[in-house]
């Protein structure tokens, strides 16, 4: 029996020490199992482009901001004009003297200070005012307007073809200022024809370039004065539209009753009894050289100093446009620029001067036109004449009666941005700036001068400011008054 248990213990034993067989994968063939190294790689694949997608981002970010910069850029459109590139509102886009003007508008010049009758309007410091300071300032950091149209592809020929009928026209006014001829000698009589009413307005402009250059555009000033000066008389010293095409030109005018007379100009007459008549004498022995200057400037220069002396009233440049009645103002000229420290004028221009008849100080210019003539330098025999002679004299103050207008009175815009005026606003941004311009220029101008030497060739878009300014002082207001705009 003990045997026969001991046995069964035996047996019971060794079925616990081995188990049958299961189908675990322990005991799987070693060709079934993955290698480590595939199911590693497998893992870290995903791992590893994310990874790159990173360096790549961290990459390209740093480039930008970093050497971006650093990089030539091609100057864009947008770049290459004159329009600022921060101007998206219309505080921006407007210059600092537009803003002042909408912020606090100006009383326009009244009697008391545009007058030389008042005793505080008639010394030279008229122009020291804070507001002729702080508009002149405005100016010189005013933003740019619109861009200009491209100069024409024929402008260098134009310039020679220029060159050459200045110096023509150089010659037949010698001939004018040596000899008198029937036409000449018809000026004093239609002068006293024309201004035979005592009461009228006296105006006076100087024509001695070509016929053909009297276009459209002298003829449109023509009429925003007499838009504004319905009764006054408007005398034109010309030889050239003293003549049946100078009366064709102006007959709209003349057709309509308007008081225009066009006389060839006698220098003998005029200059007869002042400090150039000896100077007269010696261009007509030829002991006075022309000088390079087209030599219809420096006549026109001296001309309107002895019209206004002889007769008295009010010289107009043919490229001034006017916006109001001159009724206020009495020997009056306006400056053309101020100092910026002091507000004293700096420089004074005679495209348009108002006087008294035989008033000192036109003689007094007369004189130092014909001691200082050069006939080869802009500007000696013209602005810089009347600034000279006002320089030395100011100190004689009231004593002088004389007042200096502010350059907002003709000068508000610099030469050098009137091109400007002439374009035609293409978005909403130029018109909000257009429309500020021209109120701006409206409430503070007795005029503005157009500078016909930088704009001469710059043709007027309908909507400019140039043509929103001459739609509201026409008298025969038509479409041909403006380019057509594609």
């Amino acid at each position: 029996m003990a045997a026969a248990a001991a046995k069964a213990q035996q047996a019971a034993s060794s079925m616990v020490v081995a188990p049958p067989a299961s189908p675990s994968p322990t005991t799987m063939p070693a060709a079934a199992r993955k290698p480590l190294h595939l199911l590693l790689l497998s893992l870290s694949l995903p791992a590893l482009l994310l990874l790159l997608s990173l360096v790549f981002l961290l990459s390209h970010t740093t480039f930008s901001l970093l050497i971006c910069p650093l990089l030539p850029r091609p100057p864009s459109r947008r770049n290459a004009t004159t329009t600022s590139a921060s101007n998206d509102s219309l505080g921006a886009s407007m210059d600092k003297t537009m803003q002042a003007f909408h912020a606090s508008t100006p009383p326009p010049p009244s009697r008391r200070n545009a007058t030389a009758t008042s005793s505080s309007g008639a010394s030279l410091d008229v122009s020291t005012d804070k507001t002729v300071r702080a508009s002149h300032a405005s100016v010189a950091a005013a933003p740019p307007p619109p861009p200009l149209p491209d100069a024409p592809a024929s402008a260098a020929k134009i310039g020679r073809n220029s060159k050459k009928a200045s110096a023509k026209r150089n010659k037949s006014l010698l001939k004018l200022l040596l000899r008198s001829t029937p036409q000449t000698r018809r000026f004093a009589a239609r002068a006293d024809e024309l201004f035979a009413a005592p009461c009228a307005a006296r105006f006076f402009m100087t024509w001695l370039s070509s016929l053909a250059q009297f276009g459209r555009r002298e003829l449109l000033v023509l009429e925003s004065l007499l838009r504004w000066h319905r009764g006054a008389r408007l005398l034109i010293a010309s030889d050239t539209m003293d003549s049946a095409g100078g009366r064709d030109r102006l007959r709209p005018f003349l057709d309509r009753g308007f008081r225009v007379a066009v006389a060839s100009p006698d220098f003998a007459y005029l200059l007869n009894g002042t400090p150039a008549e000896a100077w007269l004498g010696a261009v007509q022995r030829g002991g006075v050289s022309p000088g390079s200057v087209p030599l219809g400037q420096n006549l026109s220069n001296l001309l309107r100093l002895a019209l206004l002396y002889r007769y008295g009233g009010v010289y107009l440049d043919a490229d001034v446009v006017v916006l109001r009645p001159f009724s206020g103002l009495r020997n009056a000229i306006g400056a053309q620029a101020v100092d910026e420290a002091t507000g004293d004028w700096r420089r004074l221009n005679n495209a348009v001067m108002v006087f008294d008849r035989a008033h000192p100080l036109l003689r007094e210019f007369i004189a130092e036109f014909a001691a200082a003539f050069d006939g080869s330098k802009w500007g000696h025999n013209g602005p810089y004449l009347v600034s000279r002679v006002a320089a030395r004299l100011r100190h004689r103050g009231p004593g002088l009666n004389l007042t200096v207008l502010p350059p907002r009175a003709f000068y508000l815009v610099h030469w050098s941005k009137i091109g400007g005026l002439f374009v035609a606003p293409k978005v909403r941004k130029d018109e909000r700036w257009v429309k500020a311009k021209v109120e701006n220029i409206k409430g503070e101008s007795f005029g503005i001068h157009l500078w016909n030497r930088e704009s001469r060739r710059l043709e007027m878009e309908e909507g400019s400011v140039i043509g929103r300014l001459i739609s509201d002082s026409c008298l025969f207001c038509n479409s041909t008054m403006f380019v057509k705009q594609e």
